[in-house]
């Protein structure tokens, strides 16, 4: 049991860095697929949506006083998706349909939770290209949860699903021998 508990939190603190670094790393080259969710959707798979969610967390709050405070309330965002992930791989066997699948579903879920925390914080507005988008679909009729909200989505679409994709990719790459460490021990009668 203390073995285990230990790998998780080894894998926590490795999942941690990799939301981070990957976060950056796609941001500076301008990809579409951010991947700063990775590591919350392999800890969530391996390890369960406990140990998603700390991860999730954790990568915001971090990134949040690296780069801006501002960005903190995002983290409800990252733990969600190692809430919701964790569950579907505890509930179902995690395939590429289930991948895809929970990619397509977090692809609303996200921006349903982020939006308003993006309208709160930055104004519905997000500094990149896609506000000229934002802000013709505001002087089009539409209010700026609806336009920042059918933004998000989109952006999600590629994200999420891909982060799924990828993430299930991993996993199967990954030895039996290494993630036969994070099961639960069952006891002897």
């Amino acid at each position: 049991m203390r073995n285990r508990r230990v790998n998780i939190v080894a894998l926590c603190g490795i999942a941690v860095a990799m939301n981070i670094v990957l976060g950056i790393i796609t941001s500076a080259l301008g990809i579409p697929l951010y991947l700063d969710s990775l590591g919350t959707v392999l800890t969530a798979v391996i390890a369960g949506p406990v140990a998603g969610m700390i991860v999730g967390g954790l990568s915001n709050v971090i990134t949040g006083l690296i780069y801006s405070v501002s960005d903190i309330p995002f983290a409800l965002v990252n733990m969600s998706i190692g809430l919701i992930v964790g569950l579907v791989a505890k509930k179902f066997k995690f395939n590429f349909l289930t991948a895809v699948i929970t990619g397509l579903a977090l692809s609303f879920i996200c921006p349903a939770i982020g939006t308003p925390i993006g309208i709160y914080v930055y104004g519905g507005l997000n500094g990149s290209f896609s506000d000229v988008l934002v802000m013709s679909l505001v002087k089009g009729g539409t209010t700026i949860f609806q336009a920042s909200f059918l933004r998000n989505v989109g952006s999600n679409l590629i994200d999420k699903i891909g982060t799924l994709v990828i993430g299930y990719l991993l996993l199967k790459a990954i030895p039996m021998q290494f993630l036969s460490k994070f099961k639960k021990e069952v006891k002897e009668a």
